[in-house]
């Protein structure tokens, strides 16, 4: 009698299970992020926005913070935030939004940027 099990069966099986729970996890991320992502606030939407951030030591920085209708300065630390002051002032305000810089790009952005370099030096050579 032969009682050890063989190998090539058992190990396919195993790899047909992975792929199977693999794969129902891909088709569940994928349907939530196209059917839950409307439910939420597109970034264009949101109230409360971070314009700047300074560090100004180890675990220490200055953040504005845009609300609807003023920006606050924000001293935040390890710990704790504070208020450090609420900017009302019109002038302020525009000269704030004049210095703001471009949005952050995602990461599909940065790899469209780095491929599409390669691809220009590739068709140079």
């Amino acid at each position: 009698m032969n009682a050890a099990p063989e190998l090539i069966p058992s190990a396919l099986k195993m790899i047909a299970a992975l792929a199977a729970v693999l794969g129902g996890l891909f088709v569940m991320v994928h349907f939530a992020r196209r059917y839950l992502r409307p439910m939420g606030r597109t970034p264009q939407e949101r109230l409360v926005r971070v314009v700047a951030s300074q560090p100004i030591g180890l675990k220490k920085a200055v953040t504005l913070v845009e609300v609807p209708g003023c920006v606050l300065a924000l001293g935040i630390s390890g710990d704790r935030i504070q208020l450090l002051t609420r900017i009302d002032d019109p002038q302020a305000l525009s000269r704030i939004r004049a210095q703001e810089s471009p949005p952050a790009l995602s990461f599909c952005d940065h790899l469209t940027r780095l491929t599409s370099r390669q691809k220009a030096g590739d068709h140079e050579e």
